[in-house]
This record gives C-alpha cells, sequence and structure tokens, in this order.
C-alpha cells in the first residue's frame, strides 16, 4: 500500500470550504476514511482595523486551494477531481505532485517535534546550505518555527543569521 502525502488542490475561488465540506461527505459515503486522510483550508489569524476599532479575523492563506492527506490512486484522484468546484490538482498535466515535508512546515501542518542540544550562547556548526562549515554563536531559539538565530564572523562584523533545527549541530 502506499503512503500517504499532502496534495493541493485548485478550486474556484470562494469555494474552499464548500469543496472541504463535499469532499468529506465523499470520504463518508464511499468509505474512503482509510485513503483520504484530512482535507483542510489553511487559515491564518489577522488583526483588521475598521473604523479604528481592531478585530481579530481568519482569512484563508491560500485562497482558490484545498490541502487532503490522502494515498493517490485511480479512486480517490477521481473522487477528488470530480468534487464540484474543484478545478483540478497542482502539478504539471493532470500528474498531482506531493507536497514535500519543507513546504507543509512553514504551515504548521504535520511537523514534527524537533529536540536540540544546543543552547543560547553555545557554538555550533552549519551542516549544510549557504553558510555550511561556518561556526556561529547562537543568539535565538524559536521552537514554534524551528528556527535558530546565529552570530556568524563575516568581515570582522558579527551578523546575525537565520537557520532551521536541521542546518546546525552543536560543536
Amino acid at each position: 500500500m502506499s503512503e500517504a502525502n499532502w496534495y493541493v488542490v485548485h478550486t474556484y475561488s470562494g469555494y474552499e470550504n464548500k469543496v472541504k465540506a463535499n469532499i468529506e461527505k465523499t470520504i463518508e459515503n464511499r468509505k474512503l476514511q482509510d485513503q483520504i486522510l484530512e482535507v483542510t483550508v489553511p487559515m491564518q489569524d489577522v488583526v483588521e482595523v475598521k473604523n479604528g476599532v481592531k478585530k481579530q479575523a481568519q482569512k484563508k492563506l491560500f485562497p482558490g486551494y484545498v490541502l487532503i492527506n490522502m494515498i493517490m490512486n485511480d479512486d480517490t484522484w477521481y473522487v477528488v477531481r470530480n468534487t464540484r468546484g474543484v478545478t483540478g490538482f497542482v502539478g504539471p498535466g493532470s500528474k498531482p505532485v506531493p507536497l514535500t515535508e519543507a513546504e507543509m512546515r512553514p504551515l504548521g501542518i504535520k511537523v514534527e517535534e524537533i529536540v536540540v542540544d544546543f543552547d543560547l550562547g553555545d557554538a555550533v556548526l552549519v551542516t549544510n546550505g549557504v553558510w555550511e562549515n561556518t561556526v556561529g554563536v547562537v543568539k535565538s531559539i524559536n521552537h514554534g518555527k524551528q528556527i535558530v538565530t546565529i552570530n556568524v564572523d563575516m568581515f570582522g562584523r558579527e551578523t546575525p543569521v537565520e537557520l532551521s533545527f536541521t542546518e546546525v549541530k552543536k560543536m
């Protein structure tokens, strides 16, 4: 059996929640709970100011798109593709392309907890990327976004650099 991946489905603008509800109803009717695992419309909290009054609101992160965690096969492709309001999967031609873990991480979906062995003030070595093999000192750690800010020596000056937890290791 294949493994489930996240796919992006393009919908008519404003139909995201309707498409989500229709797909969930179809999953229930056709007993596809083990193949289509989750349907989501990513939202973000924003503060709107109207008439001088601040108001908390939720807005769609990607208007016109719905994310689906599913095992791709002919049945699931057919169900999703033929849902009212869906214009197609995101990918070249009719071939859906799954999102990578790196693409999912900023959305806050399916993020694995990374335990770090360094603290503020520790020296760390950058293991990949443009700063590979650079040594820096940890200045801040953001567990929510899984990023660390380090100071590196560049042209005789300390320069702050933000990196993912997976790009650094303690010296």
